[in-house]
């Protein structure tokens, strides 16, 4: 299982919304193959466990994803709700969700594809009904279209991530500030 997927936002809702990234330019899907979205639930913590994805729950879980990333979009800019994206995520988020069980080590959550979706849907319902939404940005690279929660202080953070999207449009921008004092 690869390690490599990237939780900057703040709620799993808005992480699992940036598992489709640079949305206007070269659109870098994470969950191109089944393992990929098995990959996505574990890392996340969402689950412990999860059976096995086929590509029917592929499609399931990016339908989910867009309908949870439209809505998140309309609750930001302050505008209403598409109804057939609160359909998707409110069927997904009415089925069972994943439960977690005690054992002897502790707390273990294992679910089936549903489940896991079911509990993402879920989360996402309660972010877009909770006291957080006023906190929702959309980060300041214009390749980057993540949203995430600033919990900043006066609420003046730019970015997703300083590691990712701030260091690379600093850096942009020391390079540019550069060839046009060396070009003048």
């Amino acid at each position: 299982m690869n390690l490599d997927h990237v939780f900057m936002c703040g709620h799993p809702a808005l992480d699992f919304a940036a598992t489709l990234r640079a949305r206007r330019t070269a659109r870098f899907e994470m969950f191109a193959t089944p393992d990929r979205l098995d990959a996505w639930y574990v890392e996340s913590g969402i689950v412990d466990s999860v059976s096995p994805a086929r590509q029917a729950d592929v499609r399931r879980a990016t339908a989910v994803r867009e309908a949870v990333y439209q809505l998140i979009t309309a609750r930001r800019l302050g505008t209403d709700f598409d109804d057939e994206a609160l359909a998707v995520l409110n069927d997904a988020a009415r089925r069972a969700p994943a439960a977690p069980q005690l054992t002897h080590a502790g707390r273990w959550t294992a679910a089936t594809q549903r489940e896991a979706l079911s509990t993402v849907a879920r989360h996402a319902v309660e972010l877009l009904s909770g006291p957080d939404v006023p906190l929702f940005k959309e980060c300041g690279n214009p390749e980057c279209t993540r949203v995430y929660i600033d919990r900043s202080r006066g609420g003046r953070r730019q970015w997703c991530g300083m590691e990712s999207c701030g260091n690379r449009v600093k850096a942009a921008a020391y390079r540019a500030r550069r060839k046009t004092v060396a070009a003048g």
